[in-house]
């Protein structure tokens, strides 16, 4: 008997220390990102396509898309996720914080202090960014104001708070590969890499997995509103009836081929894309229309 639990010892020893090797945060290698040289100018492109501000503006409707101070809240089936402070502050805020730190938090989850971030912050979007879009990104960001906002803690029920367990998550999830490949246009290619990366378009029009991973096989087909009211709608699918026309005037315009105003989670959105250039919202729109053959 104590040999059979002696061997169940061990083996339990050896299992807890594999997950615990599996589950480790993997950064980026500081020192290339620290050589990056960002640019504030190109930044606010950057900025503007990633909805910085959709999520951690303050959670006030008319709140400074600029200040950065966080507090939305957002619902999931693992509990409420509380956007946090990105401002400059240096004790509230990320003014603290080094280019390669900024980078590994915003393409690979990882905290400053080695932690992972839970998968609310679209990093298995933004992973498919290039590097030095985030240290331009990281660079406009420093011109940005502070503020002294507290971040609140999130909200979320055991064993989904167990931050070690978002490795093995990460393990099965976290890729770099793009989801829609084959002999894409020069268009479409810029559109992929504004709507899979850095606009995180699937992060709310695909539906997930029951761990809460996108659902690759029903790419952009609408899903559940976390909130529980209604329903994210489709972009793509045999109801999704725009033209590449539609797409790039909404997202310009807000408005949709109907005349019915953008709303909801939507609003911010577009009010951050509407400020780029008119071919990127056209290469947004034929990816999109790419995406849904």
């Amino acid at each position: 008997m104590r040999k059979i639990v002696g061997v169940a010892a061990a083996t339990a020893a050896a299992l807890g220390a594999g997950l615990w090797v599996a589950s480790a945060p993997r950064p980026m290698d500081s020192a290339t990102l620290d050589a990056l040289q960002g640019d504030a100018m190109r930044g606010q492109a950057v900025y503007l396509a990633a909805g910085c501000s959709s999520c951690h503006a303050g959670p006030a409707r008319d709140a400074d898309p600029l200040i950065l101070s966080g507090g939305r809240e957002f619902a999931s089936d693992f509990g409420t996720f509380i956007a946090p402070n990105i401002s400059t502050d240096p004790i509230y805020g990320i003014g603290g914080w080094t280019q390669a730190q900024f980078i590994n938090a915003v393409m690979r989850g990882v905290s400053p202090d080695g932690a992972h971030y839970y998968p609310a912050f679209p990093y298995t979007s933004y992973i498919r960014a290039e590097p030095q879009d985030m240290a331009d990104l990281f660079a406009y960001m420093q011109t940005l104001p502070a503020d002294a906002t507290p971040s609140q803690p999130q909200d979320l029920a055991f064993p989904f708070n167990i931050r070690r367990a978002v490795g093995l998550w990460k393990a099965l999830y976290l890729h770099e590969d793009w989801v829609i490949t084959g002999d894409l246009t020069e268009e479409e290619t810029r559109g992929r890499y504004l709507a899979e990366g850095l606009a995180h378009c699937a992060e709310c029009h695909t539906p997930r997995n029951a761990l809460g991973a996108l659902d690759h096989g029903r790419w952009f087909l609408g899903a559940p509103n976390p909130s529980g009211t209604g329903r994210i709608p489709a972009i793509a699918g045999p109801d999704f009836d725009w033209t590449a026309f539609d797409i790039s005037a909404y997202l310009e315009t807000g408005l949709t081929p109907a005349f019915d105003v953008v709303g909801g989670s939507m609003a911010p959105v577009v009010r951050s894309l509407q400020q780029l250039e008119k071919s990127e919202l056209d290469a947004i729109a034929a990816y999109i229309l790419r995406a849904g053959q």
